[in-house]
C-alpha cells in the first residue's frame, strides 16, 4: 500500500491550530447568518403570499359588488321615475 503524504507546514502547530480554528469559526458564523437570512426570507414570502390572497379575495368581492350596483343602476335608468 502507498502511504499518503501529508503536507508539511513551516509554522508552529500552535499557530496553525489557532489559524484553522479562527477560519472554522468564521465559516460557521457566515453559515449561520445565511441560514437565518434564508429563514427570514421564507417567513416573508409566506406572509406576502397570505397578504396577496387576502387582497385577491377582497378585490373579487368588490368586483361582485360593483357588478351588482351597476346592474341596479341600469335597472333604475330603464324604469321611468314615478312619483
Amino acid at each position: 500500500m502507498m502511504r499518503k503524504e501529508t503536507k508539511q507546514y513551516r509554522s508552529p502547530i500552535k499557530k496553525l491550530a489557532q489559524f484553522f480554528e479562527k477560519s472554522r469559526d468564521k465559516w460557521k458564523t457566515k453559515c449561520l447568518q445565511a441560514k437565518q437570512r434564508i429563514k427570514s426570507l421564507h417567513t416573508k414570502v409566506a406572509d406576502l403570499r397570505a397578504s396577496r390572497e387576502r387582497w385577491k379575495k377582497e378585490a373579487k368581492q368588490l368586483r361582485v359588488e360593483v357588478a351588482q350596483l351597476r346592474s341596479e343602476l341600469g335597472e333604475q335608468k330603464v324604469r321611468p321615475a314615478t312619483c
